[in-house]
């Protein structure tokens, strides 16, 4: 499966679960998701759909900087999202700094992942 499709499957994903947990918020009238929904929706599906574009508009060759920053999206989208609903819910009983540190860890992955994108986009070639 090719980048682009990995990060458009990924972020349609987010956009589900975003949506969902809007929809629950809504009917149950309590906004205590807000701050992971608003992850899910901005981390999840906003910056994978924008990088799955990345990749299909700009076409980089495959490569170790490509892939690491492919699944450093994946990775860590996903893992700050759930340390995120896990750390703040409390809703899985977990030591707090289990929770934390995958919190965090996750975060950093994440972080990673826009450092290496910021390297591609400077790196590639302008198409025009």
């Amino acid at each position: 499966m090719s980048h682009s499709k990995k990060l458009l499957v990924a972020s349609a994903i987010f956009g589900v679960i975003g949506v969902m947990m809007g929809a629950h918020m809504a009917g149950a009238g309590s906004y205590a998701l807000r701050p992971v929904h608003a992850h899910v929706l901005v981390v999840g599906w906003l910056s994978l759909f924008s990088w799955s574009i990345y990749y299909k508009v700009y076409k980089p060759e495959r490569s170790l900087l490509t892939t690491l920053h492919v699944w450093s999206a994946l990775i860590g989208s996903a893992g700050l999202n759930a340390g995120m609903y896990v750390f703040m819910l409390d809703t899985i009983p977990l030591p707090d700094v289990f929770s934390l540190i995958f919190y965090i860890a996750s975060g950093t992955v994440l972080a990673l992942s826009f450092i290496l994108f910021l390297v591609l986009a400077v790196k590639e070639p302008d198409t025009e």
